[in-house]
């Protein structure tokens, strides 16, 4: 048995054995708001500023009351985006996987530049995120390396190659980072743990399925079914939110400040939970 395996097992065991480690709760949300639109895409900054995509492709961010606070209206400049990072309110990161490149704006939606990754010898970007230092951070699929890079694409540093993933490399990853953690999430295997050098920590969170991950000062989140999860890193407890009838993993849905945002067919749904 291998040492991530050992590491697994146990894990596995320590959840099932302790008795504070899975926490069932009941329905705790409470309807607040509807900010009325249509929208293709969504996120919502620490800050609870929404950022959304309207379906004639501007980027519009906006206040928790729905008023809008700035425009980019050159979303389509390099196709559909992929992914749109929020994780620093004072700047924000457009990722075009098809094209390989990052747009970065300031919190204005200001463009501040753009980086060609291809240009760069980066050709399977999976992944990225700002880094705690202003950076930013991608998972490099064809090299297999946690990499860091300034605002001209230049890497900073690099982790070793993750050969934990062997013959199984995941299409598809979720980059989670904060002041924290640094996390890349494999929904069939779960979440990888990393140091600020990019380097793996022998660590796996063994949560499997999530969707919609996300991460908090104390906590990970995902949804699965018609479950609101939650794991804390400090009580190591689960915690179960049945989430609002109606509502499933199948929504697009974000946590933040302990508040469920949900995009419908016809605007944002805002629910506090207790």
């Amino acid at each position: 048995m291998s040492r991530l395996q050992k590491y697994l097992t146990g894990f596995m065991m320590m959840i099932l054995l302790s008795s504070t480690a899975i926490a069932q709760t009941e329905n705790h949300f409470q309807f607040i708001k509807k900010i009325p639109g249509k929208y293709t895409y969504f996120n919502v900054d620490a800050l609870e500023n929404i950022y959304v995509i309207t379906p004639d492709f501007q980027l519009k961010k906006m206040n928790n009351d729905g008023a809008i606070l700035s425009t980019f209206n050159d979303v389509k400049k390099y196709g559909t985006p992929s992914y749109i990072d929020v994780s620093n309110p004072l700047k924000n990161l457009i990722y075009y996987k098809s094209y390989g490149i990052i747009v970065t704006l300031d919190k204005l939606l200001t463009f501040r530049n753009s980086i060609n990754l291809r240009a760069k010898q980066l050709f399977n970007v999976a992944a990225i995120a700002t880094s705690y230092d202003n950076n930013i951070w991608l998972f490099d699929g064809a090299a297999l390396k946690i990499k860091k890079l300034d605002d001209l694409g230049n890497t900073i540093s690099e982790g070793q190659e993750l050969t934990l993933f062997g013959d199984n490399i995941p299409e598809r990853v979720d980059f989670l980072a904060n002041e924290k953690q640094l996390l890349l999430y494999d929904e069939h295997k779960g979440f990888y743990c990393f140091d600020w050098n990019g380097t793996f920590k022998d660590k796996v969170i063994p949560f499997l399925n999530w969707k919609n991950v996300g991460l908090s000062e104390n906590a990970i989140y995902g949804f699965s079914g018609n479950k609101l999860l939650s794991y804390e890193w400090q009580s190591l407890n689960l915690k179960e939110f049945n989430l609002p009838e109606g509502l499933s993993d199948n929504d697009k849905m974000k946590v933040v400040n302990r508040k469920l945002y949900v995009l419908t067919d016809d605007g944002v749904r805002i629910y506090s939970i207790d």
